[in-house]
């Protein structure tokens, strides 16, 4: 709109139309951004936690990634639970324990580098306490030392006080892991005996 005032010519802008094009036009593709950006912040400002495991073992980065990743030997030292996959960058894995015929665990291989490194999502199914706890991260990492391997399991992006049966049988797993590796033979503390006679009261 305009509007003479002597030898001024004044300019008005109506901004009520401008207004109904962002509402009507904008702000439907401007929603879903803002709801990200959000959701963004959220996870962000989010305290998380993580929790490292090391330990040592007498072996090659080639046995020991086929440790990982076989599925009958990591049924050994994991106490009767499968893991399937093809371990390929993007495919899917599951756990299945003690023959349950539902998956106990699942997840997707996000990075794969034979014979070093290993990371992949994690969803716990065993429990509705831990299903809620939702999708966390495990980062298996293979370096040689000597004629050894230290092998590095950091679980990640896991919410402050989160479950503790997420993270909190990666010890007994990977002493499993040694034991087996070393001496083929499979670990007898208490914790892990207990786990092999209920596969044995399943199977």
């Amino acid at each position: 709109m305009t509007k003479r005032r002597g030898r001024e010519k004044l300019h008005f802008l109506n901004a009520a139309p401008i207004r109904l094009i962002h509402d009507r036009w904008v702000s439907k593709y401007a929603e879903p951004w803002a709801a990200s950006l959000s959701e963004l912040k959220q996870k962000l400002e989010a305290k998380m936690m993580e929790k490292v495991f090391e330990i040592y073992i007498k072996t090659t980065p080639e046995k020991l990634w086929e440790a990982i990743t076989s599925k009958e030997m990591r049924a050994k030292y994991t106490f009767g639970m499968e893991v399937s996959s093809d371990w390929k960058k993007g495919s899917r894995y599951e756990g299945r324990g003690w023959q349950s015929p539902a998956p106990i665990l699942e997840g997707e291989n996000l990075e794969v580098d034979p014979p070093r490194k290993l990371v992949q999502s994690f969803h716990a199914l065993w429990g509705e306490d831990v299903e809620r706890e939702g999708t966390s991260r495990v980062t298996w990492e293979i370096e040689p030392v000597g004629d050894s391997c230290k092998l590095t399991v950091t679980h990640d992006q896991l919410r402050e006080g989160a479950n503790a049966q997420l993270y909190g049988g990666w010890p007994m797993v990977l002493s499993g892991l040694k034991t087996l590796i070393e001496t083929g033979e499979l670990l007898t503390t208490p914790g892990s005996l207990m786990y092999q006679r209920q596969e044995q009261r399943v199977g």
